[in-house]
């Protein structure tokens, strides 16, 4: 048994979050499969009663908003059925650098093969810039706050590592580009490609870099940034949180709310023996949550018997993002509270 008793934990919501009105950015990820979109769209559902306007932005290319809501959103912005204040949208970061190519070949700037080389030439580049173009689009948006419904960890670490990248690299490239850039016009020239124009490709990447460097420090301001956690009580997800909050603090990324989802309550008298036996190894990793994450909000949510599609059920959902009466009216039915009970 842990000592968790022994000191007076943080309150188990994530009403915090709600009360932090001057955030402007909030990621919630953890582990595949864990409730992080279940999670985003109910945080999304409580701030749109306390924000005057609310984006969800979905950056897994598995897109499941538009299956959580019963609605299909795009890469567009788009009003969520029911609400006049909280917006949705689908995005994949990779495929923005392609379009990007694109419209610089249709705006006829001549930089297309430039941008082309210089986006794949390095690993990662690609996904980095694409990043750029989304939070370019992102901040020409008036949002009081943005929520991230986040790819799994690998990619959300690496989503989260692009600012720094790219503001470095950008750097570079800008210094490069007052030595280099009339001979790259003399040999543009040279070899036939009279339309491009070195100039352009520099500004654009010099515009993209102080946007890169704007949201860069938001992002380490935890006044305007924060990261939810999202796990359940599994050594694999504990395991995946325990990492992915060292990268955070690495990123200098705020994070101080774990949700743990799908949580056993089973009753005294039940004869179930695959309840108890869960039941016991889910009580063992929270106590080791507690131990570890003891200046974190831990809100522990129950796994349901219904899935939580639809409006409706996420709105009802929400309510215990914010309100822990669940766990209490659990309890006095005569259920078993995983950290309280014995093995």
């Amino acid at each position: 048994m842990s000592d968790i008793e022994d000191f007076e934990p943080l309150d188990p919501t994530l009403q915090n979050v709600l009360d932090q009105t001057s955030l402007q950015w909030i990621f919630v990820g953890g582990k595949g499969g864990v409730g992080k979109t279940t999670t985003s769209c109910s945080l999304a559902i409580q701030l749109a009663k306390v924000r005057p306007s609310v984006l969800l932005i979905s950056t897994d290319p598995a897109h499941n908003l538009s299956d959580a809501f019963g609605q299909k959103f795009s890469k567009d912005a788009t009003l969520v059925n029911g609400f006049t204040n909280l917006s949705a949208m689908e995005i994949d970061p990779s495929s923005s650098i392609q379009e990007m190519i694109d419209n610089s070949d249709d705006q006829g700037s001549g930089i297309s093969s430039m941008m082309q080389d210089l986006a794949f030439a390095i690993p990662g580049v690609d996904e980095a810039m694409g990043f750029a173009e989304v939070m370019k689009q992102v901040k020409s948006m008036e949002y009081s706050v943005i929520i991230f419904d986040t790819a799994p960890t690998g990619h959300t670490l690496r989503f989260l590592s692009f600012p720094s990248v790219l503001e470095k690299a950008l750097a570079k490239v800008s210094q490069l580009s007052g030595r280099f850039g009339p001979m790259m016009q003399q040999m543009s020239g040279m070899m036939g490609m009279n339309g491009a124009n070195p100039e352009d490709m520099f500004s654009k990447l010099e515009g993209m870099r102080e946007v890169i460097t704007e949201v860069n420090n938001q992002f380490k301001d935890a006044d305007k940034t924060t990261f939810v956690c999202v796990c359940i009580s599994e050594f694999l997800s504990l395991y995946e949180t325990e990492r992915m909050i060292q990268e955070l603090t690495s990123y200098h990324i705020d994070t101080h709310n774990i949700v743990v989802n799908q949580l056993l309550f089973p009753k005294k008298d039940s004869n179930c023996e695959q309840c108890r036996v869960r039941h016991a190894m889910q009580k063992k990793y929270l106590d080791q949550i507690y131990d570890l994450y003891d200046d974190f909000h831990i809100t522990r949510l129950p796994l349901l018997t219904n899935e939580i599609r639809g409006v409706d059920k996420l709105v009802t959902f929400s309510d215990m993002l914010v309100n822990s009466t669940h766990v209490d009216n659990m309890k006095a039915q005569g259920e078993q509270d995983p950290v309280k009970a014995d093995e």
